[in-house]
């Protein structure tokens, strides 16, 4: 059965005076992210232009997978109850590859 991979393109403008809390906490949720099973790849970018604001990039196996990482405990813990309180503005959007080259 084959699976349809989702990537989350994720933009975080972190609050003045915040953005290395922020990144201390970013280190710890790549690190368990990048070994959970169903985990493809997650980078994170800073803007060029706004060194407050970063874009998660990040690809999970199929929907299951992406949703067992919302719902891990180190999510939970570590991006719900103590990065998005530092945070300004938060977008998150899921996307599908089409395969396009």
């Amino acid at each position: 059965m084959a699976t349809t991979p989702i990537h989350v393109f994720a933009r975080w403008k972190v609050r003045e005076g915040n953005l290395q809390a922020v990144l201390d906490l970013l280190s710890d949720l790549h690190a368990q992210t990048i070994l959970e099973e169903g985990n493809l790849f997650y980078t994170v970018n800073q803007s060029r232009t706004d060194l407050n604001t970063l874009i998660l990039y990040e690809g999970y196996r199929d929907e299951t997978a992406q949703k067992e990482h919302v719902n891990a405990d180190h999510y939970q813990r570590l991006a719900v109850a103590q990065i998005v309180p530092l945070l300004e503005e938060r977008e998150v959007f899921l996307t599908t590859p089409l395969g396009l080259s």
